[in-house]
């Protein structure tokens, strides 16, 4: 649940809401008789917090007649109009166009976005046919628009947004999360990116190495987070390459060996967060810190990555110059007592979690 100040005392609202578990118990609430005098007659301000808690804690709210926030105006003609004058309600919404369109368009999605008035909006898009519709509706809000969720579909068309200014977070999927090799479409979406995005997030879709290339010489350039299914770690010298301001990377897909290093000095990058698939590559020799240099990383995260390639690591960090403030061993990262002994020594103020269930008896070399 969402937590908003609009500068009241929370004491208040706390006594009004005590022993609702739920943001329906306010709605049985209010029609009871002590409901009706208490809830309906509270200040505008204690009734816009206890709206906001009402609110379903999806990302993405659906604008359905019987949840939060639509559900409020229908109770009374108080609630209404605490509830249509209150935007932070009408900030973040799901959008489909499917065969019901013209009349979700007409009686949802239109009073909705125009209730929002100055908030920034959060949306979730999906059609299974082209996007022409939705952007058509969003037109008048574009400068509004914050956060963006795209849902493709195979033979979706490219979704253009150079011109979604204020965007600030995309997030881009395949349908009900499926991982699938990039498209066309996909691609020419992400050619042209707004000059002030600065967080994307494709975890659901993979790339080979080469498919990366395409956004050389591009508004990713500009990039300062970015979380992405990969194909081959050979995707992780090419984000490098292509993000020069990159201070946050999660990677997840399957890790095979880099095959074609190359030496790269990374300034920027202070996060690295792994989520490998360790079945893949048994033996441990991957390759991922055996040409990089990161003089700035502060917190290593991995997990799924099999035998942690101890010397290798080592190499790094000599090279990196010991940048470490933070190694986390989560599940299926295999590591041994005295490797994890070896790192707290060379960076003492190091934390270090290592999941006991993973360690592992491997022979220290004379």
């Amino acid at each position: 649940m969402q937590t908003f100040n609009l500068n009241i005392d929370s004491q208040s609202v706390s006594a009004t809401t005590d022993g609702l578990q739920k943001p329906a118990d306010v709605v049985q609430f209010n029609s009871s008789r002590k409901g009706s005098t208490t809830i309906s007659h509270l200040p505008t301000e204690i009734l816009s917090e206890i709206f906001l808690y009402c609110l379903p804690e999806d990302e993405h709210l659906w604008p359905a007649s019987s949840l939060a926030p639509m559900l409020l105006t229908t109770i009374c003609r108080r609630w209404r109009e605490v509830a249509v004058g209150l935007p932070m309600l009408w900030c973040r919404l799901y959008l489909r166009f499917d065969s019901h369109w013209e009349q979700k368009r007409v009686f949802c999605y239109e009073p909705w976005l125009k209730r929002s008035k100055g908030c920034p909006l959060s949306l979730r898009l999906e059609t299974r046919t082209n996007w022409k519709e939705l952007r058509s509706l969003l037109q008048p809000y574009i400068q509004k628009i914050s956060s963006l969720l795209l849902i493709f579909l195979p033979g979706n068309e490219p979704f253009t947004m150079e011109n979604f200014h204020t965007l600030k977070e995309l997030t881009m999927q395949s349908f009900h999360g499926t991982v699938y090799p990039m498209h066309e479409e996909v691609d020419r979406s992400l050619l042209k990116l707004p000059v002030n995005l600065r967080r994307v997030n494709m975890m659901t879709l993979s790339y080979f190495p080469e498919n990366l290339d395409l956004f050389a010489n591009s508004a990713w350039a500009g990039l300062t987070h970015i979380e992405i299914g990969v194909l081959g770690l050979d995707s992780f010298l090419r984000v490098l390459r292509i993000c020069p301001n990159l201070s946050s990377l999660v990677l997840n897909g399957i890790f095979d060996p880099i095959e074609l290093p190359e030496s790269i000095t990374h300034s920027n990058l202070q996060s690295l967060c792994l989520y490998g698939d360790w079945t893949w590559y048994i033996d441990g020799e991957l390759g991922l810190f055996k040409d990089v240099t990161l003089p700035n990383l502060r917190v290593i995260e991995a997990h799924r990555m099999g035998a942690w390639p101890h010397e290798e690591f080592m190499e790094f960090l000599r090279r990196s110059n010991y940048p470490l403030e933070s190694l986390i061993f989560g599940g299926e990262v295999f590591s041994a007592a005295w490797q994890r002994a070896e790192y707290a020594t060379l960076m003492p103020s190091l934390e270090l979690v290592a999941d006991p269930e993973f360690d592992v008896d491997i022979v220290e070399d004379s």
